[in-house]
């Protein structure tokens, strides 16, 4: 039986201030990491204890074609399994125990792992057993009575007794809700491990607490027509996709957002993987939007509306690596991911930013402010304030910037109406900035807020399958009236 197991220091500091807009911005210098190892693409089904594997090198077999006992679904023939499109909709599927999707690969091969994308992966666990044939007459069991993780909705690996096989068949035995057999892609490999590398651990077990949050992915399985998102209970469970959210191997959480895929609305122009917190804490009977319990306002919101919400001013502290960013596409989205937000009704309080050009070893941090004040175009007021090196399209190598897969950990604060961001690494000092955001209307009655988290790739110009990715080992959120055990 397969299980898939996937401070700031107070110190004297030297600070400039600029004034502008009636808006004062103070950018502070105080006192103030390891690189995480390689990231599976895909969720183990068991942990990998043979050192042969270590050396192998992963092959993915061209498929040559795919049939079943003919009893499939209409509209969800064998074909969909092996077409590379891994929406939920092309997927072959099958009611009944024993039912079976046979894969020919044209010729014999060295079969030791499967990835399998389950349709419902997240939601139900698929039972099945997997045999291979040389011949399509004489059969082998390689695996039997086999699990999905019922947790997965990217690729799940299954790794299988080492056979010489032309044919696979995957017999379905259903799944925890009822009969049916659903595969919406599988892939063939010559290794036991498709990446050398074993997590051993779902998101949930990392030690960041995701009851707090819900996540946005770039899929639209429910056909919606916006990207899908999964729910605070759905992530405390140990919701992980092997493409966009999964754990890492040194206990952090690795999101991953792709240039193009399907986004949060038909207002933004990006494509995100990005955490929103949610302090109703699976509780929906309270609304997602609005000054409730899920929301959260500045201190210098009316009386009311801080009963009103679940909690009054913020600090989110946030300790990641980024991974990859973009190198192609139009020059001022090149290389820049948004990481951190406060996001209120409508408009965003702060866009925190990582950019590294294609051409320097490291990358520079800064944030937009955005106001709810219009320009002479009717067009909010947006301020940016950079931290560490330069937020231009041609910024030289920042002498003090960070590289890819350099730790740092980030601070975002709300005190009435004081913006604070606090940027820090081991061995060097602090980054401080200060905003006062008294003259941008997120006091008005009625304006509500709540963190983000993530990655949100802000290329829509780059190649095809680029793609930003970052890995979390921190992520705490707090603010004054909220519990989290409440």
């Amino acid at each position: 039986m397969f299980n898939t197991v996937v401070p700031n220091k107070l110190l004297r500091c030297t600070s400039i201030s600029i004034i502008t807009l009636s808006t004062i911005i103070l950018l502070s210098a105080c006192g103030g990491s390891d690189a995480p190892s390689s990231l599976p693409d895909v969720i183990s089904s068991t942990p990998d204890d043979n050192n042969e594997s270590e050396s192998c090198i992963n092959e993915i077999y061209d498929i040559a074609s795919a049939f079943d006992d003919g009893n499939y679904d209409t509209n969800f023939e064998p074909i969909n399994a092996i077409d590379q499109n891994t929406h939920s909709a092309s997927r072959w599927s099958s009611n009944g125990i024993n039912t079976y999707l046979t894969i020919d690969l044209g010729r014999s091969q060295t079969v030791r792992a499967l990835t399998i994308k389950w349709y419902k992966g997240a939601q139900r666990t698929a039972y099945f057993s997997i045999d291979t044939s040389l011949n399509n007459t004489t059969w082998r069991n390689v695996l039997q009575q086999g699990e999905s993780s019922g947790r997965h909705s990217g690729f799940e690996l299954i790794e299988v007794e080492e056979s010489q096989a032309r044919y696979i068949k995957i017999i379905g035995l259903g799944n925890s809700h009822d009969n049916n057999n659903s595969i919406i892609e599988v892939r063939v490999h010559s290794c036991p491990s498709t990446t050398g590398e074993y997590s051993g651990i779902f998101p949930n077990e990392v030690g960041i607490e995701l009851i707090d949050w819900y996540l946005s992915i770039p899929v639209d399985e429910d056909n919606s027509g916006t990207s899908d998102n999964i729910s605070e209970t759905e992530l405390a469970s140990g919701y992980t996709n092997s493409e966009y959210f999964y754990a890492s191997s040194d206990n952090g959480i690795v999101m991953r957002s792709p240039s193009y895929g399907f986004k949060t609305s038909a207002n933004t122009d990006y494509v995100r993987v990005e955490l929103r917190e949610m302090l109703r804490r699976g509780n929906d009977t309270i609304r997602t939007q609005g000054v409730n319990k899920n929301n959260w306002v500045f201190g210098a919101a009316s009386l009311q509306n801080q009963l009103n919400a679940g909690g009054v001013d913020g600090h989110l502290k946030v300790t990641l690596a980024v991974n990859q960013v973009t190198t192609t596409g139009q020059d001022y989205q090149i290389g820049r991911v948004v990481i951190g937000q406060i996001h209120a009704n409508d408009d965003e309080p702060i866009r925190l930013y990582y950019r590294k050009l294609p051409g320097n070893a490291k990358g520079a941090i800064y944030f937009a402010h955005e106001s709810r004040l219009k320009d002479n175009n009717g067009d909010n007021i947006e301020t940016y304030v950079e931290m560490i090196g330069s937020k231009s399209n041609s910024a030289n190598n920042p002498e003090n910037g960070i590289a890819l897969n350099e730790k740092f950990t980030y601070q975002i604060s709300v005190n009435i109406n004081l913006l604070t961001v606090t940027i820090s690494r081991e061995g060097k000092s602090d980054i401080v900035a200060h905003y006062n955001m008294a003259n941008s209307g997120y006091e008005e009655e009625d304006q509500y807020h709540y963190f983000k988290v993530g990655v949100y790739n802000l290329n829509n110009s780059s190649e095809q399958d680029e793609y930003v990715q970052a890995t979390f080992y921190q992520i705490k959120n707090a603010h004054t009236g909220y519990s989290a055990s409440e």
